[in-house]
C-alpha cells in the first residue's frame, strides 16, 4: 500500500467548536459539511475529527458512551455518512478519533461487562491527570476502578481477549463504512503492568506507559484490523522517546504510521509539570527538534503539530500575538512545515486565532482546567496566580469557537455559544483569507510546497546556527537541492549571511539581499 500521508497535510476539527448549523450553541456535523469548500481551498489533505460519538461530555466526548453513535448534539449517522461522502468527493480523507484506552462509565460495557475494565481491592497512590485519585470506589464490587482521567472514564482491560476482540470489531464497523484512519488517543497506555503499585508522588505513569504488552496488542490490531485498509495510524504516545517511537512505527514492526511526541510541547514548563510555568528556551526547542527529525530519519515518520485540542494557541505560546501576530503566525509556520514529516493544523491556527483570557474561572468548560483551580485554590493560591496558569496553558485557549466573520459570535452560531467566543473575533477572523496576505494563504502556500517538492518529504535535516538563543535556521538536502530555512524567533532584527538560491517564501514582503532578519521574519531558499 502507498504511504499516501507522507504528502498529505491533516487539519483536526474539534467539531463542537468548529461550525454550529442549527443555532443551539454547539458546533455539529452539518456545520462541518457547510465549510468542506474552506478547508478544500487550503489544500488540506486529510480531516481529523475530535469524538463525534453518543457521549455524556464530562470530558468533551473523550469519555465514549457508545461507539457506533453520533452524540445527539453533532446530529445523525446519516449526518455522518453524509460529511464522509461530500469529503471524499473533493478528494479529501477523513480520520476517526480511536478511544479506546477508556470509555465512558455509561458505556453498557461497565455495568454488563465488568471485566472488560481494571479493578482492585486496595487503590494505589496514584495521581489521576485531571487531579485526584486514579482510583474509585464501587460499592457493587466492593472494588475501586482504575480511571487515569476522569473518574467517569474507566480505563479498559486489554489483558481481556474479548475486550480486545470488541475494540476490533468496532474499528472494522467504521472502515468499512469508509473513514481513512484513527488518531489513537493515549494509545500507549493500554498495557499496565499486572501487579499495580505505589509509586513516588503519586506518578504511576512507569506502569502504565509504554507498558509491557503494549506492542502485542498494538500488532495484534495491526495483524486483524489495520493492515486490511489502505488507511493512515496516528497514535498519541506521551512520554515516548524517538527510540520507543520507532517501535511504534518503523514500518516492519507493523504498528502504526506515526506518533505524536509531547517533549516540545513540554519545554516551557519546569519540574513541577503542565502549570509550573517557564519562558521557552529555544536551543531547547531547536535541539529537542533536531533528536526526532534525525531520530526518525528513514526510520519512520514525525507528525509535525504545534497546536492541538489540549494544547494553547502557538502564536500566542512561542510568538508575540500583541505586536507581531500576523509575522510570528507565519514564522511558525514556516519553521514547522519545512521539516520532514505530516504536519497538523488545528482549526484556527491558519487564521493565527489567540489563546483567550476570561475573568471568571465560571467561563472556562475544560475539566482539567477547574479540577486544578479548585485544588490550587484549597492550596491556598490566589485566583490572579491560578488565572495566569489558565491563561498560559488551559486547554479551553483552544476550544474557543473558530472565528468566521466578524459578525455577533464570530459568526460561529446564531445562538449563545457553549462558550465564549474570543472576542478579538472582530478583528481576527475568517473574512480575510482571500487577502493575499493572509496567514491563511501564507499556509496554503507551505501545504502546496509539501504537495510539490520532493525534498521536503525526502529530504535530511541540519541545524545551523545551534547556539543562538533567537534564530532557528536548518537545511533539507536531498539529491542536489537545499532549502534553507531562517525563522527568527525574537522582537529584534538578526543579522544572517545570505545562502545561495533563490528566495522561495517569506513572511516579509520587502526582503533585503544582506538578510537583516527583522521582528519574527521567516524566509526559505532553494538552491539547485
Amino acid at each position: 500500500m502507498t504511504e499516501w500521508w507522507k504528502k498529505s497535510t491533516v487539519y483536526q476539527i474539534y467539531p463542537r467548536s468548529f461550525m454550529d448549523s442549527n443555532g443551539d450553541g454547539i458546533g455539529d456535523i452539518p456545520g462541518i459539511i457547510q465549510k468542506l469548500d474552506y478547508l478544500h481551498d487550503l489544500g488540506v489533505d486529510i480531516l481529523w475529527l475530535s469524538p463525534v460519538y453518543d457521549s455524556p461530555n464530562d470530558d468533551n466526548g473523550y469519555d465514549i458512551r457508545d461507539y457506533y453513535k453520533i452524540m445527539n448534539e453533532f446530529g445523525t449517522m446519516a449526518d455522518f455518512d453524509e460529511l464522509l461522502e461530500r469529503v471524499h468527493e473533493r478528494g479529501m480523507k477523513l480520520v476517526m478519533d480511536l478511544v479506546v484506552n477508556h470509555t465512558s462509565d455509561e458505556h453498557t460495557w461497565f455495568k454488563d461487562h465488568p471485566d472488560f475494565y481494571i479493578w482492585r481491592d486496595q487503590p494505589t497512590n496514584w495521581r489521576s491527570f485531571f487531579s485526584g485519585s486514579t482510583w474509585d470506589f464501587q460499592k457493587e464490587r466492593n472494588q475501586y476502578y482504575l480511571h487515569l482521567f476522569s473518574k467517569k472514564q474507566p480505563d479498559l482491560n486489554w489483558e481481556n481477549p474479548q475486550l480486545r476482540e470488541a475494540v476490533y470489531e468496532m474499528m472494522r464497523w467504521w472502515l468499512d463504512k469508509g473513514v481513512d484512519g484513527f488518531r489513537m488517543d493515549v494509545i500507549n497506555m493500554i498495557s499496565k503492568v499486572p501487579n499495580i503499585q505505589d509509586a513516588p508522588d503519586g506518578d504511576g505513569s512507569s506502569q502504565f506507559m509504554n507498558g509491557p504488552n503494549v506492542h502485542t496488542y498494538l500488532k495484534e490490531m495491526n495483524k486483524r484490523v489495520l493492515s486490511k485498509y489502505n488507511i493512515v495510524t496516528v497514535g498519541e504516545t506521551p512520554g515516548t522517546s524517538p527510540k520507543e517511537a520507532r517501535d511504534y512505527i518503523a514500518s516492519q514492526n507493523q504498528e502504526l504510521n506515526m506518533i505524536f511526541t509531547f517533549e516540545h510541547m513540554d519545554l516551557d514548563q519546569a519540574s513541577g509539570g503542565k502549570w509550573d510555568l517557564k519562558p521557552l528556551e529555544l536551543i531547547d526547542l531547536k535541539e529537542n527538534l533536531e533528536k526526532w527529525q534525525h531520530g526518525l530519519h528513514e526510520e519512520g515518520w514525525n507528525s509535525l503539530y504545534w497546536n492541538n485540542h489540549d494544547q494553547p494557541r502557538i502564536v500566542s505560546r512561542f510568538g508575540d500575538d500583541q505586536n507581531w501576530r500576523v509575522e510570528s503566525a507565519k514564522m511558525l509556520a514556516t519553521c514547522l512545515h519545512f521539516m520532514q514529516g505530516t504536519p497538523y493544523i488545528y482549526q484556527g491556527e491558519e487564521l493565527g486565532m489567540t489563546n483567550v483570557r476570561f475573568d471568571l474561572i465560571e467561563a472556562y468548560k475544560d475539566i482539567e482546567t477547574i479540577n486544578m483551580y479548585q485544588e490550587k485554590q484549597k492550596a491556598g493560591i490566589s485566583h490572579d496566580d491560578i488565572m495566569k496558569k489558565i491563561y498560559a496553558k488551559g486547554r479551553d485557549n483552544a476550544r474557543t469557537p473558530m472565528q468566521w466573520s466578524n459578525e455577533l459570535n464570530a459568526g460561529f452560531t446564531t445562538g449563545v455559544p457553549w462558550i465564549q467566543v474570543n472576542p478579538n473575533y472582530t478583528n481576527i477572523n475568517a473574512l480575510e483569507h482571500q487577502d493575499p496576505d493572509s496567514i491563511y494563504q501564507y499556509y496554503k502556500k507551505l501545504i502546496a510546497f509539501r504537495k510539490k517538492m520532493d525534498i521536503v518529504t525526502h529530504g535530511d535535516f541540519t541545524l545551523m546556527h545551534r547556539e543562538d538563543e533567537e534564530l532557528f535556521v536548518y537545511t533539507r538536502r536531498w539529491n542536489d537541492e537545499t532549502l534553507t530555512v531562517y525563522c527568527n524567533f525574537s522582537n529584534q532584527t538578526k543579522s544572517v549571511e545570505r545562502p545561495k538560491g533563490a528566495k522561495l517564501i517569506g513572511n516579509y514582503a520587502d526582503h533585503n539581499d544582506e538578510l537583516a532578519l527583522k521582528p519574527y521574519e521567516a524566509v526559505v531558499y532553494y538552491q539547485h
